[in-house]
């Protein structure tokens, strides 16, 4: 009992001091996993990997886009595409070949700015199949 309260007192005065010196203490969500993303519905792209979105309006694809989304991009992207501020607002990608290419290189290989990594690369984990199909989500979901 007595280190329990112990610990408790130490915890007090630790967050006493850290909020009257203005340090907020930040929780994080923890390590987090990319998920694979089942595609065998899907026709098979190969291994040159497209400039273009091959799936653009494919009901199938954006439905697994959609759980692909929803399950490796959201924590950052935000809910339904819609950011909170963390990563870019996908919404705002128009959908074409210019913007394509730009989508699948950014997911692959991820974003560094000075050293930090802005966004991890995907390549490893996801296959342009899910890639392009997220993006199909991703039209559904554009705004001007």
């Amino acid at each position: 009992m007595r280190a329990v309260t112990t610990t408790l007192k130490v915890s007090a005065v630790v967050g006493a001091m850290m909020a009257l010196s203005g340090v907020i203490p930040v929780q994080a969500h923890g390590d987090v996993t990319p998920q694979a993303v089942d595609v065998s519905t899907l026709p098979v792209l190969g291994e040159e990997t497209k400039k273009e979105n091959p799936y653009r309006g494919n009901a199938e694809a954006v439905r697994i886009g959609t759980s692909a989304y929803n399950q490796n991009c959201a924590r950052c992207h935000g809910l339904e595409a819609v950011s909170g501020g963390i990563a870019p607002d996908l919404r705002m990608l128009p959908p074409d070949a210019e913007t394509d290419e730009y989508f699948i290189n950014t997911v692959r290989h991820g974003r560094v700015r000075n050293g930090a990594v802005y966004m991890p690369p995907f390549e490893a984990v996801l296959q342009q199949e899910a890639i392009w199909a997220i993006r199909s989500y991703l039209d559904t979901r554009h705004e001007e």
